[in-house]
């Protein structure tokens, strides 16, 4: 710590990240522990995230984070859909179909940017705001799959006629950057996909997460 920072709020950040790096919570003394600090200083963080939503205590005393995260976080959507806007344009009017950026909200894989290319004589419809559990499309199956195996690049997902009746949906996840969970890829209709269009959305994937670390 320098002159210039606070120690409070240092711990309060971390306390916030160690409890997104669990599904099941902390308890104060796993906090304490992790922390280097004793329990009355754990205790006083806590109160103090609880009263602004950052973290809950369920029966049992365990500390998980709140809602007020979510809120925080939805105020990051804008940022990265500007940030991604060049590469979904190059993608979009390179293969010829709609590309979308897709992020994690809670349990479901959201839509927050989407391209449609301007050559075409049609294309599927898809918009910002577009939601659909993570286990069913290829934009949430490629998150899936970065989480399964997040020592290697998974490469890109390929799906057939699970969003939409008759359309191929390709995506490839966002890697390396830090507290951002997605996925960059396309929606088509076609009776197969080319080849190439798996490596282009990769490397689409690849600019989008380049443009946000």
């Amino acid at each position: 710590m320098t002159a210039e920072t606070s120690q409070t709020l240092d711990r309060g950040l971390r306390v916030l990240k160690l409890l997104a790096d669990t599904d099941h919570g902390l308890t104060v003394t796993e906090l304490s522990l992790r922390l280097g600090v004793n329990r009355t200083v754990v205790y006083r963080l806590l109160a103090t995230l609880e009263q602004h939503a950052l973290i809950r205590r369920d029966l049992g005393g365990r500390a998980r984070v709140g809602l007020g995260v979510l809120r925080l976080g939805r105020q990051v959507h804008p940022l990265v859909r500007e940030a991604a806007m060049p590469a979904l344009r190059s993608l979009a009017e390179d293969i010829g179909a709609t590309a979308h950026l897709t992020l994690v909200d809670g349990a479901d894989a959201l839509a927050v940017a989407v391209v449609e290319p301007t050559w075409t004589d049609y294309h599927v419809a898809y918009r910002a705001g577009f939601r659909h559990s993570l286990d069913r499309g290829a934009a949430g199956k490629a998150i899936l799959s970065a989480r399964q195996h997040p020592m290697t690049d998974p490469g890109y997902m390929l799906t057939h006629g699970e969003l939409e009746a008759g359309a191929w949906g390709a995506a490839a996840p966002l890697l390396g950057v830090t507290g951002v969970e997605g996925s960059v890829g396309v929606v088509m209709l076609a009776e197969a996909v080319p080849e190439r269009v798996g490596p282009r959305v990769v490397d689409a994937a690849r600019e989008v997460a380049e443009a946000l670390r």
